[in-house]
């Protein structure tokens, strides 16, 4: 049997080790982006995986507060580097919106978490469908002008 902790952990952490130079790998699944002197590497990963690094019963706190609910919960994460240094953004704002093909979707902010000494940025999301899922990140920071990224997740398969 397959530990969910440690393929959650091992999902995460890989997530928080990207480097600017794995920009090859990423694009090859469209799931990094460039804007506004930022580089944005995005997962998405089933919540049941995640939800088995905060057992029931623990004193930690619930990833992003709640333990979600209900088979289409899905884990965004993103991780946001500088593109003239190269390094990690660990204090910006980053937001996310997440839609079907046609339809509007909800925003919501992303919240810092650290792993594995790094910080990325994630959020739960209900995706519910099979479906070609338009991700619009919008990271802030500070008083430079928001970088806008726009991402496509096929959940068809």
């Amino acid at each position: 049997m397959v530990d969910r902790r440690a393929v959650a952990a091992l999902l995460l952490a890989s997530l928080s080790t990207i480097s600017v130079s794995s920009q090859v790998v990423a694009a090859e699944n469209d799931m990094s982006g460039t804007a506004g002197g930022v580089t944005v590497y995005l997962g998405v990963v089933p919540a049941e995986i995640v939800k088995g690094l905060h057992a029931i019963g623990t004193s930690e706190r619930p990833m992003h507060g709640r333990i979600p609910e209900g088979p289409h919960q899905y884990h965004l994460v993103a991780a946001v580097f500088d593109v003239a240094s190269g390094t990690r953004i660990s204090d910006a704002v980053v937001t996310a919106e997440v839609s079907g093909l046609g339809l509007s979707g909800s925003k919501m902010m992303l919240e810092p978490m650290q792993i594995a000494g790094t910080t990325t940025y994630g959020g739960f999301v209900d995706l519910p469908g099979r479906d070609l899922y338009t991700v619009k990140l919008t990271v802030e920071r500070g008083r430079a002008s928001p970088a806008l990224l726009q991402f496509k997740y096929d959940h068809r398969r």
